[in-house]
């Protein structure tokens, strides 16, 4: 690859980091082919952004929910990019088997919730949610998305169903929507037995585990509710 076509290179440091990139954003893909990854690194630390919900239109119940991974690098860089999830993809899997410098897509693209800059504190716990509570939440979520929506959907009604189910909170667990269970399965954070760690900053939630964090921004009527604003 010609100079001309690298934006700039992120040194991953290890074949498990490459690794653990690639099985994030191969999951993301299975949310939004389409999709796109906001890469934010900040001196050694990489930040690695996705959406997974976000509301299609104003007043919308469904949250802003993005996925999290964090990967330290072994060269400090200075990178904040919003790029296409198949190009990084792409370029990860004609990485070799000891290669560790993954080349930016030197074309940045426009999604509208990399607009949206999650707090980076203060973050204050508020408890934890067991793993099983939200792999159920998700599971039924799916099931009920399925079940709301026909075999030829508009995208009105499929963005009617989405809001339907996923703005509202997991059982028993207030203030958390069912879109940030659903983000914790798709994106493999959950671990069994292990739960997950929840913060709030504002009117976010945060939700972490040893695999990942999501992060969900609580529509504003809600979030007042529930005094996050």
């Amino acid at each position: 690859m010609s100079a001309a076509e690298v934006q700039t290179a992120l040194d991953l440091g290890d074949r498990e980091a490459v690794a653990d990139l690639r099985t994030f954003l191969a999951r993301a893909r299975t949310v939004d082919a389409g999709g796109a990854v906001r890469l934010q690194a900040v001196g050694s630390v990489l930040a690695a952004y996705v959406c997974v919900l976000r509301p299609r239109m104003l007043g919308e119940a469904t949250p802003t929910v993005l996925g999290l991974r964090t990967i330290r690098l072994a060269r400090a860089a200075d990178v904040d990019v919003t790029v296409p999830l198949a190009a990084v993809a792409d370029r990860l899997a004609r990485m070799g088997d000891d290669a560790t410098l993954l080349d930016v897509p030197p074309s940045s693209v426009h999604a509208s919730w990399a607009a949206i800059r999650p707090p980076r504190g203060p973050w204050a716990q508020s408890g934890e949610v067991p793993g099983e509570v939200l792999a159920a939440a998700a599971a039924s979520g799916m099931s009920e998305v399925a079940g709301l929506v026909p075999q030829q959907p508009g995208q009105a009604m499929v963005d009617g169903a989405r809001a339907a189910v996923w703005g509202r909170d997991v059982d028993g667990v207030e203030g958390v929507p069912a879109g940030a269970a659903f983000a914790a399965e798709a994106l493999g954070f959950l671990v069994p037995g292990v739960p997950m760690q929840r913060f709030e900053s504002g009117a976010w939630v945060r939700l972490s585990s040893p695999r990942g964090h999501v992060l969900c921004r609580i529509p504003g009527a809600r979030a007042a509710g529930f005094g996050l604003l």
